[in-house]
């Protein structure tokens, strides 16, 4: 593994991000597979034992916001081992922005358009445009940086 190779060629806060962040990301995974049981738990409690419709409204909402909580947290540990496997800085802004992004998107899909005001969803859908306007030009420069030319 090229992690354990490279070891010796690390400096001390080197090493010590990557433990950091090894150690994040076993903790992130207990939590991902806590919730994955959780979601199981309580997916099967409500379709077998209650009976819903998942293509009640209501219900696929609940249904999709906790899927939705699930991948954010995937993304959020993906991030994180991103950081442990290559030789990347502890900050990657289009990571950041991607899930914030995937966290907004959550936000919009399970809203209740009648208990929330209308400017709190014109501002939502604001910071989501921003967002994706921010991505969408990081993006562009990295790939001009690269060479990447579309076709």
């Amino acid at each position: 593994m090229k992690f354990f190779e490279e070891w010796h060629l690390l400096g001390w806060y080197e090493r010590f991000e990557k433990i950091v962040c090894i150690i994040l990301s076993l903790m992130v995974a207990l939590v991902i597979l806590c919730a994955l049981y959780k979601l199981g738990f309580h997916l099967f409690h409500l379709l077998v034992t209650h009976g819903v419709d998942p293509l009640d409204h209501k219900a696929f909402k609940a249904i999709f916001g906790m899927i939705m909580i699930l991948l954010i947290a995937l993304e959020f540990k993906h991030s994180i081992v991103k950081v442990i496997e290559k030789d990347q800085g502890i900050v990657q802004v289009k990571t950041v922005l991607l899930i914030a992004i995937l966290a907004i998107s959550r936000k919009m899909i399970i809203l209740d358009t009648k208990a929330m005001s209308p400017l709190t969803i014109f501002a939502l859908a604001a910071v989501l445009l921003s967002l994706g306007a921010v991505y969408w030009l990081m993006r562009e420069r990295d790939d001009r940086i690269l060479g990447i030319k579309e076709s």
